[in-house]
């Protein structure tokens, strides 16, 4: 390993800076594909909104002095919540405002897979979505599930962060068949079946950022 590169064995500041670093940088280079998805099911403006939130935090965390990984990721959420619109800028705010009022200084693997389980509580709530809606939840739902195996299991947070990240990129794919049932593409009906939900995809985004991160 390239000795400059550093690898997290548990989630503190320097991760989660790091984390939402990868994000902001997966969603620039992936954003027109989002707005594609989302042009076919939504209003087309999922990669853009999800572009300019994610600018907004990296400036927001720019000079801040957090007291943890939580502070991090609290502040990411409420920035979030504050410059996007539509429903992306709730959803993922409120998820990252609860996993970062989850997380200890700093987080082992199983600390995190709570605090990420707290993130998919307050996704649901707000949301009201359930896997097999069509939405953020499934992937979500599956990438919590298996870093929560993979932590319990011992393979560490870059294992775990792996396992999330293939579970939660499979999860969006298997929005494909499904008929959405909450949200801009419920209104479609029958017409939303053979098309990948943009937040399921935003989702394995943020879950894969996650695993670049934390492997070095």
């Amino acid at each position: 390993m390239d000795p400059d590169i550093r690898q997290f064995d548990e989630f503190d500041t320097p991760a989660a800076e790091a984390w939402i670093r990868a994000i902001a940088a997966a969603v620039e280079k992936e954003q027109s594909r989002l707005t594609e998805l989302d042009s076919a099911i939504g209003d087309g403006d999922h990669g853009s909104n999800l572009q300019r939130g994610f600018t907004a935090a990296l400036a927001a965390l720019d000079g801040l002095r957090p007291a943890g990984p939580g502070a991090v990721l609290t502040k990411t959420g409420t920035t979030l919540i504050s410059k996007v619109g539509g429903a992306s800028g709730p959803l993922y705010g409120k998820a990252f405002r609860a996993i970062g009022a989850a997380l200890p200084e700093p987080a082992d693997p199983a600390a995190l897979a709570e605090a990420l389980s707290a993130g998919l509580d307050a996704v649901r709530l707000l949301g009201k979505a359930e896997t097999g809606d069509k939405t953020i939840v499934d992937a979500w739902t599956p990438a919590v599930a298996a870093f929560r195996a993979a932590a319990a299991a011992g393979a560490g947070l870059p294992g775990a962060a792996a396992a999330a990240a293939d579970a939660a990129e499979q999860g969006a794919r298997d929005t494909v068949p499904l008929q959405a049932r909450k949200g801009r593409a419920s209104y479609l009906g029958e017409r939303s079946v053979g098309h990948q939900d943009p937040g399921a995809t935003s989702t394995a985004l943020v879950f894969r950022a996650l695993a670049d991160v934390t492997a070095g």
